[in-house]
């Protein structure tokens, strides 16, 4: 009764009704709490499962050639990637990405399984648009497309070693890719979005940062002429049998490289298959012993000491010459007298030797120093060579008598070409550049009178006395030196490995282009560089001078070319047979 007596209903509801605003006021603080006190840090949280920084991919500076031609690309593609956490937790789904993606399904499996602990790995890289699409499309957690570019090279092997290639990741690895890698790189951007739980972006909140697109690099390069080299590059070692080869085809006012092939050559579009033997840029990595190239050097210090003209005259009889250490140096027969032009024009070992006996060695390696022998081009395309040219004080009797007609240094085709872009720029010799209009001033090496001298004697080589005749040109004059060296083997020289090699420039009266040749190992009975580089000259500059709308400086020549190609008037009667031609005088070297 007493109990019962106490119980009061209003008391029950005050209880009650404590309770609950006692409740209420702990929600309230609690929202006031997350709401206002501890916003920024939920905020955070709820960003970090939604809010995604992702980045936005840019594309590589596009490389053309002097005229705006497209020589290197970049093309957008889709890289497939995956949060191997969250796609792990759908085994099931595996079978039919792996089918996608034609993988292997246990290599697909392991790749993922290995970095269970990791959010980000690539499934596949750099595939077409379409064929991502229809992989995303599948839905299957965890998997996502990221827009990349690859690199396309259109003109595949015929420029690969001046362009060189990137790796996956667009990143220059070889040749001008790697050297203008900075200048051609852009800049990625970022930008915030907002993901559902599938990954998929259904907004984009802000931009971070803008992409900055890689600049542009226009070569000195002309994309014809280039061509024109690669094709006759190729029919010449077909021909011959050689092994490689390589053409550097120079503007003599600038320097500027407009042609620079290699073969073998390899496809730059194709990250597989390429041996790094035919990756290699011989132009600039490779070097030789010239040959009889080197002759023209010699005559150039000849006339600077003021001991020797142009009409000199040097006794070359028997043909050969007796050198210290039981070495006898030949010449290809007896000619006797010759002049100092002469020697050039006939390739005279014996001759560059005697011219040699009446110089210095300081002045002579002064000489082919200033020619830029035995230093690096300055064009700054990596790997170049700087070959090697001992320094006189290394010399003796022998060393120096045979530097002086080419054997006991090495060199590079781009360091050839220079030399002789020089003789024909007035004794100006310029750095190489893979830039338009990236010319420097240059620097005067020798005389220009010297120079001129130079060009003149060099003509006789292409004259009918001498041993470049296949590289004429109808209707230009063409001034030149052939060249032909045995290849170094165990314990001296190989019997039957030989280097052909000849450079020229033309028009020798106001030359515009500088050409070198060099062929590795031909077969056959003719070998010189006046058999196989010389008519790969002619070829490569009988085309490339019309390209270029170089006027004819012979034009006499072209003229008499063309009256004896019309055919005589019908006569009244049948002619006498003619008495057969004579037949065209033996090679040389």
């Amino acid at each position: 009764m007493s109990a019962r007596s106490n119980y009061s209903p209003r008391n029950r509801l005050l209880v009650v009704g404590g309770i609950l605003g006692a409740c209420f006021i702990v929600l309230v603080a609690r929202a006031a709490h997350l709401q206002v006190i501890s916003e920024e840090f939920y905020q955070q949280q709820g960003d970090a499962r939604f809010l995604r920084e992702i980045p936005i991919a840019t594309s590589r500076g596009m490389i053309t050639d002097r005229n705006g031609e497209p020589l290197a690309v970049s093309s957008p593609v889709e890289s497939i990637w995956a949060n191997p956490k969250e796609l792990l937790q759908h085994p099931d789904r595996l079978p039919a990405l792996a089918s996608a993606l034609n993988l292997p399904l246990d290599v697909l499996t392991r790749r993922v399984s290995e970095r269970a602990d990791k959010e980000f790995v690539y499934l596949k890289r750099h595939l077409n648009p379409d064929i991502a699409e229809t992989i995303t499309d599948l839905g299957i957690p965890g998997v996502y497309a990221q827009r990349e570019f690859r690199r396309f090279y259109p003109h595949g092997e015929v420029m690969a070693h001046v362009l060189g290639f990137t790796n996956i990741d667009d990143i220059g690895q070889e040749g001008l890719e790697l050297a203008f890698n900075d200048w051609l790189t852009g800049k990625p951007g970022s930008q915030r979005v907002i993901r559902d739980r599938r990954g998929r972006i259904v907004e984009n909140v802000d931009l971070v940062e803008a992409a900055e697109p890689g600049k542009d690099l226009a070569l000195s390069i002309d994309r014809r002429i280039q061509y024109l080299a690669y094709r006759e590059l190729k029919a010449a070692l077909v021909e011959t049998g050689a092994t490689s080869g390589s053409v550097v085809v120079l503007d003599v006012p600038t320097g500027e490289v407009l042609a620079m092939v290699n073969l073998p050559s390899y496809n730059p579009n194709s990250r597989v298959g390429a041996d790094a033997e035919s990756r290699r840029n011989r132009a600039v990595t490779d070097v030789v012993e010239p040959g009889s190239v080197m002759k023209a050097l010699t005559i150039a210090a000849a006339l600077e000491a003021g001991k020797f003209t142009p009409d000199s005259l040097i006794e070359t009889a028997p043909g050969y010459i007796s050198l210290p250490g039981g070495y006898t140096p030949r010449d290809f027969r007896n000619y006797g007298t010759l002049t100092l032009t002469g020697i050039l024009t006939k390739s005279s070992n014996v001759g560059a030797i005697k011219v040699s006996n009446e110089l210095t060695a300081e002045h002579q390696y002064d000489m082919y120093t200033r020619f830029g022998l035995g230093q690096r081009s300055g064009s700054g395309f990596p790997g170049e060579l700087a070959g090697v040219l001992p320094a006189p004080n290394r010399w003796g009797p022998t060393e120096k008598a045979t530097i002086s007609y080419g054997y006991g240094l090495s060199v590079t085709p781009l360091q050839l070409a220079r030399a002789y872009a020089a003789i024909g720029n007035g004794g100006r010799v310029m750095e190489p550049t893979f830039v338009k209009g990236g010319a420097g001033e240059g620097t005067q090496i020798i005389d220009p009178t010297i120079a001129k001298q130079l060009m003149g004697m060099l003509e006789t080589v292409i004259g009918p006395e001498g041993t470049a005749r296949r590289a004429a040109v109808l209707g230009y004059r063409v001034a030149g030196k052939t060249g032909t060296s045995r290849k170094a083997a165990a314990g001296g020289y190989a019997a039957k490995r030989h280097v052909a090699v000849f450079v020229g420039v033309v028009p020798a009266s106001q030359p515009r282009f500088a050409m070198a040749v060099v062929i590795h190992e031909p077969q056959g009975l003719e070998y010189g560089g006046g058999a196989v580089a010389a008519p790969v000259f002619h070829r490569v500059m009988d085309g490339a001078l019309r390209l270029m709308d170089v006027p004819p400086d012979n034009i006499e020549q072209w003229f008499a070319a063309q009256a004896k190609a019309k055919p005589a008037a019908p006569a009244a009667a049948p002619a006498a047979p003619a008495a057969p031609a004579a037949a065209p005088a033996g090679g040389a070297p």
